[in-house]
């Protein structure tokens, strides 16, 4: 994770501080609304993020802080070490000013997903901040803490990792006091090195929370979990949960769950498709219940979600039904989601799965798992798009493109109609744009 705490700025951060406290805005690209804010000028691999400050100040912000002094022209620039880490450890000292209780969620799967029932739960009750989107890295983490104020209660901050260390290093800066893993499964393999480096890594924020005396929420149906969570302070939930129990008493077409906590029971209606969402909606039940969310508002509040931004959504188009799950994709997501579908799936049923990204060595072989599970379903209709799943294509008796433009212009050549598809894939496959030629 580039540039955390790699330099010391306790000098710079008081007096950067104050003019936070003036100007409690934070912005980060000079193209974007950055009238009365400070603008951190961060560099990326393609771009230098000083070259930006001048046009941030045209445009209204009230100081820009930079890391190159050719660049400094007036006192509206603010020089430091290192722009990240100045942005990384503001959000620390910020974070240490506020009494807002923070909790952290990490996972390999479902974490967004889990991040955004749980704020839905709690913010009819509490105040709260939370990750918006996915911003849950190096940069996302601080920017995210910066937007507690006085009277936040809660900070729901998710935390993404694809390198050793990540996890620990954000605990550093947002020093949570209790804590989430939705999972831990093949994902990031590519950074990770292993799956026993995904699963040490994740394990950071019960380390983290093993030293400060935090609690952790753990799924009480996952062995790891619970083992790696031995001698935490716990609270569990799950079919098997002593704290939090349910059950998933509807899958089709959305889910229905009914959970126990004390003398409460309770039915819930959703809006989410797939059995493997039960642990996410089962994790925001729980975290609900801790911080004494009434069970009728929780209820309420699971009811009226709907899953966005390419996540578990069902969309209706002139000819056909989508599921549309195409933000993220591992070997364990996608497991998951070709069973789930299975299970209801109509007869006339599509499956068009695109490649799972950053698995470095384990690619060829996981991608080849998918195909054998796919090819013991009842599935006839399959097309695989990707060149990792590509490799297999003259081996294998489906449809394989190797883009998601060659799918497109086959699905422009063979409509399809009437029928239920399931659109999967990473992120970087881009499957939502074959959803107008569906």
């Amino acid at each position: 994770m580039s540039g955390v705490f790699y330099c010391n700025m306790e000098k710079y951060i008081p007096d950067l501080y104050s003019h936070f406290l003036e100007f409690p805005e934070i912005s980060t690209d000079s193209r974007k609304e950055v009238s009365g804010t400070l603008f951190f000028a961060l560099s990326g691999e393609q771009f230098n993020g000083n070259e930006f400050a001048g046009q941030a100040l045209q445009n209204g912000a009230a100081l820009a802080i930079i890391d190159d002094e050719s660049f400094k022209k007036d006192e509206r620039y603010f020089l430091v070490p290192d722009v990240i880490t100045a942005l990384q450890q503001l959000a620390a000292h910020h974070r240490t000013q506020h009494t807002a209780h923070v909790f952290a969620i990490t996972g390999s799967n479902g974490k967004t997903t889990t991040k955004e029932l749980v704020a839905a739960v709690l913010q009819g009750e509490k105040r709260i901040i939370a990750t918006r989107g996915n911003l849950n890295n190096h940069i996302g983490v601080p920017l995210t803490l910066l937007t507690i104020r006085k009277d936040t209660e809660i900070a729901v901050v998710e935390m993404g990792a694809n390198h050793p260390r990540e996890i620990a290093a954000l605990c550093a800066i947002a020093r949570p006091d209790s804590g989430l893993i939705t999972n831990i499964g093949k994902a990031h393999l590519e950074g990770f090195g292993s799956f026993e480096g995904v699963v040490c890594t994740k394990n950071e924020l019960y380390g983290f929370l093993r030293q400060t005396g935090g609690r952790a929420v753990v799924n009480a149906d996952d062995k790891l979990l619970m083992e790696l969570s031995n001698g935490l302070k716990r609270f569990t939930y799950g079919r098997r949960s002593i704290h939090v129990r349910g059950e998933l008493v509807e899958t089709h077409p959305f889910l229905k769950l009914k959970w126990w906590h004390g003398k409460e029971t309770r039915l819930c209606e959703t809006r989410l498709y797939g059995s493997y969402n039960f642990s996410n909606l089962m994790a925001a039940v729980a975290i609900g219940c801790l911080y004494g969310v009434p069970a009728k508002s929780i209820e309420q509040a699971i009811s009226a979600f709907i899953p966005q931004n390419n996540r578990s959504q069902q969309l209706q188009t002139n000819s056909n039904k989508i599921i549309l799950d195409a933000y993220n994709a591992n070997p364990v997501s996608m497991y998951e989601a070709i069973r789930s579908f299975e299970d209801f799936a109509p007869d006339k049923s599509w499956l068009i799965l695109g490649d799972m990204f950053e698995l470095g060595k384990d690619a060829p072989e996981e991608h080849r798992k998918i195909i054998r599970q796919v090819a013991e379903t009842k599935f006839e209709h399959v097309l695989f798009v990707g060149k990792d799943f590509y490799r297999f294509g003259e081996e294998e008796p489906f449809t394989f493109f190797r883009t998601t433009e060659q799918a497109a212009g086959y699905l422009k050549q063979n409509p399809i109609k009437n029928a239920t598809v399931l659109l999967k894939g990473s992120r970087g496959m881009c499957l939502e744009h074959l959803v107008k030629h569906l």
